[in-house]
Parts: C-alpha cells; structure tokens; sequence
C-alpha cells in the first residue's frame, strides 16, 4: 500500500481485521474474499473471524476458508455470546500494527480500510472511525427512522464525551493494537458500540473520522440489530460515561438525582412538621434522610468509580461534606422562617440553595475523579 505524506514516503503496516460472525453464511465467503484483495506490498491482513456459534454453516464455511489462506484465523465460541464478547475475543487474538472492525455481510467495502489506516500509518491518529453520513461516497438509501435513531445515539453519545462525531454506531473502527487491547470491554452485544466510543474518549485518544461508503441491509436481508438494542445504546451511554461526562451534563444528571433527594427532604420534613416535631429536629432528620438517597442515587449512577481514599475514610469525609451542608441548609431555613414565609416554602427554598453545594462537594471533594492525560503506549 502506498501511503502518500508530506515527505512522499511509503510506509508498510500489519492490520488485523476482526470479523464477528453469527449464521452469515450467505455472505461470508464473499465478504473475506473482499477483505483479502486489499492486501497489497506494503500493507499485510491477519483476518480473524470469531464464530459466534452460528446454527448455520457459517463455521464450516470459516473453517475451509482458515484452510485454504494462511492469513485466516478461525475462533470458535462455545455458546452465542453477541457482537461484543465476539470481537473481545478476536482483539485478544490480534497481532497486527493496526486492529479493524469489519462485519460478516457485505455493508462495508473493505477497501476503505485502506484509507482509514492512513491517519494512524503516519502517526496523526490513535483512532479512526469511517462515518457513513459524510461522505460522497455511494451508500442505500433506505429506513428513515433508523436513520433518525443513529444520529439521535450519536448525539447523545457526544453530549457524554464531548466529541464531535457524526456516526457513532459505525461498523468501521481502526485501532492501534496497544489501545484497543488496553481497553476492558464489558459488553457483550451491540453496546459495545458506545461503550468504545466513551472509553477511548476518556483516554483522551487522537481520534480521527472519515467518511465511507454503505450499502445497508433491511431486516429480511439479514440485519440483527433491533429496537430493544437502542435502548441498551442509550443505557450504555449513560453507564460508561455519567462519571467522566463534561460538567454541564454532570450537572444536569445531579439536578435530576437532587430533585428526588430534594422531594424526599420535603416530604420528610412536612411528615415530621405534622408530627409536631420541633424545627430544630424535623430539619436535620428530613435532610439527613434525603442525603442518604443522595448518596445512593450518587453511587449508582453518577459517581460509579471508586474515590481516591479507601472507604471508611471516604465514608467520613461524606458526612463531612453532609454535616456542613446540613448546617447551612438548617441555617437557611431558620433565616426564612424568621421572615414569616411558611415552613414549607422555606424548606423549598432552602433546598434549591444547598443544591450547587451538595454537587460540588461530592464532586470535588468525596468522588474526585481528575481527568487522566493523553494515551501514550507503555514501553516494552
């Protein structure tokens, strides 16, 4: 493969392509076929293809393949696992410079890939992702709210890790082989797409994005992905990036998990009003109450990675962080209440002006997570 720079130079590359299979057998033939054309003198494929224990003849098929060219490497899988596991395993396998994402059917022309390797061939990227939505290049036109549902998930995805991205549920993925088998993937099906997309963000990764062609299949024609694997993109969204999301979108989810807090203090301290329990006790007991639920809806889904402190200490500085919150919580109310508005409006008020406080002090002071710096490999 030619690579063209700024010093006219040609540079040769290894690149594993992973294939994940499950009952394709109609197109993966054709579809390694496509891939080991792109072969050439200065660029070398290592194929594996991870057999998702298809009920088809897609592993025989694979098998005879392995047999027939030296570059094919066959996995197998015990018991179908989905997208994921596949392609965790056939990363763990990979030997290659450079690791592509390709899928078994024929929606993708490999030969992009030649051009996709290029940004990391010439050391300007550690990442490059093919993006189906800008490109002049030739793709189908067909299913308009599964268009409307990737661009939704992209979006999404990039409100969370702060990139720009235009398709982030793209097949087409080249690493560097040090950082995607660097990365713990826990997802098994088609969450690993976001999934990836958080973590290499949080890596702080060069990450380039280029446009390819697409030549999609409709759902007879074999395609996997459904309704209920959106909502599981959406999940994985929040789940791998909630903690490390840029400080709008953090705040936004405290504010949701400040408002339940905050209806529980309020309902707490209306009970313990009607109880006919004294100010001086209702508001400390409702607002501890709706600081234990904070904590909880905190750790659940916010600040999901453990502190820097082990946790009896962490546990201590919370407290801290609740008593001193408490006290200017107490303090307030006390004050509007001088001021003759009710109880309830006080502790409304009350309320919503700790809010700032309770974020910042968990963030900054009981779940401090700094951001890391740049990815660079580890030395030999």
């Amino acid at each position: 493969m030619k690579v063209i720079n700024n010093h006219s130079r040609n540079l040769s590359a290894k690149l594993s392509i992973v294939i994940a299979c499950f009952n394709e057998e109609k197109t993966l033939k054709e579809c390694i076929y496509r891939v080991l054309k792109i072969a050439d003198r200065n660029l070398s494929i290592e194929v594996i293809i991870v057999d998702d224990h298809s009920n088809d003849n897609s592993y025989s098929i694979a098998l005879d393949l392995e047999r027939n060219h030296s570059a094919i490497k066959v996995i197998r899988h015990e018991k179908n696992s989905g997208k994921g596991a596949a392609l965790r395993s056939g990363f763990k396998a990979a030997t290659g410079d450079y690791v592509a994402i390709q899928d078994a059917d024929l929606e993708y022309d490999p030969n992009d890939l030649k051009k996709l390797i290029v940004p990391l061939i010439q050391d300007k990227a550690d990442v490059v992702l093919g993006s189906r939505f800008v490109t002049t290049k030739a793709h189908r036109v067909f299913h308009f709210w599964h268009y409307i549902g990737n661009r939704f998930l992209t979006l999404l995805s990039n409100m969370f890790t702060d990139l720009n991205l235009t398709d982030m549920e793209t097949c087409y993925k080249v690493f560097r082989r040090e950082v995607i088998q660097s990365i713990d993937i826990k997802e098994n099906r088609f969450g690993f797409e976001p999934e990836i997309i958080a973590k290499i963000a949080q890596m702080r990764l060069r990450i380039f994005e280029m446009g390819i062609s697409y030549y999609g299949r409709t759902y007879t024609e074999g395609k996997k992905i459904g309704v209920k694997d959106g909502f599981r993109a959406v999940y994985c969204i929040f789940r791998y990036n909630a903690n490390k999301a840029p400080l709008p979108i953090q705040i936004l989810i405290y504010l949701y998990i400040g408002a339940m807090a905050a209806a529980i203090n309020l309902i707490t301290f209306y009970l313990l009003i009607r109880l006919n329990v004294q100010i001086v006790l209702s508001a400390p007991l409702a607002f501890i109450t709706a600081a234990i639920v904070n904590y909880l809806l905190c750790i659940y889904i916010l600040f999901r990675h453990k502190a820097r402190w082990k946790t009896k200490t962490e546990i201590i500085i919370y407290f801290f962080v609740v008593l001193s919150v408490c006290l200017i919580d107490l303090g307030a109310t006390e004050f509007l209440l001088a001021l003759n508005m009710s109880p309830v409006i006080s502790k409304l008020i009350a309320s919503i002006s700790v809010f700032i406080l309770n974020f910042l002090g968990r963030r900054y002071i009981v779940f401090p997570e700094p951001r890391p710096g740049p990815w660079r490999p580890q030395n030999p």
